[in-house]
């Protein structure tokens, strides 16, 4: 059964925020499942606990997909950077014209 416990939190060294937040969430252990995993992705670090609790070919795996994900998030992100600059000026533009409409 795929468990984690407190116990190997500590062990493996997680801050004790995140195991008082685990232990809030889900008591001494919870049993791990994709769609768990999935419900408290903003809730706790899953690098910190994929560099500390996966074997090392889960872990590469692992990395290989983070690194899949960031890529996608930095072109989103540039993307979205550029679009709200444009914005940002094209809106001063617009304004300081009307201001100065004398």
């Amino acid at each position: 059964m795929a468990t984690i416990t407190v116990k190997q939190l500590r062990k493996s060294g997680a801050c004790e925020d995140q195991v008082k937040r685990f232990r809030a969430t889900f008591g001494p252990s919870v049993q791990v499942t994709v769609e768990l995993c999935e419900q408290h992705a903003a809730d706790f670090s899953f690098e910190w606990a994929a560099v500390n609790l996966l074997i090392d070919p889960a872990l590469a795996q692992y990395e290989r997909a983070h690194a899949a994900a960031l890529a996608e998030y930095e072109r989103v992100r540039s993307a979205a950077w550029a679009e709200y600059r444009r914005v940002c000026a094209r809106t001063f533009g617009q304004l300081y014209i009307a201001d100065n409409q004398e």
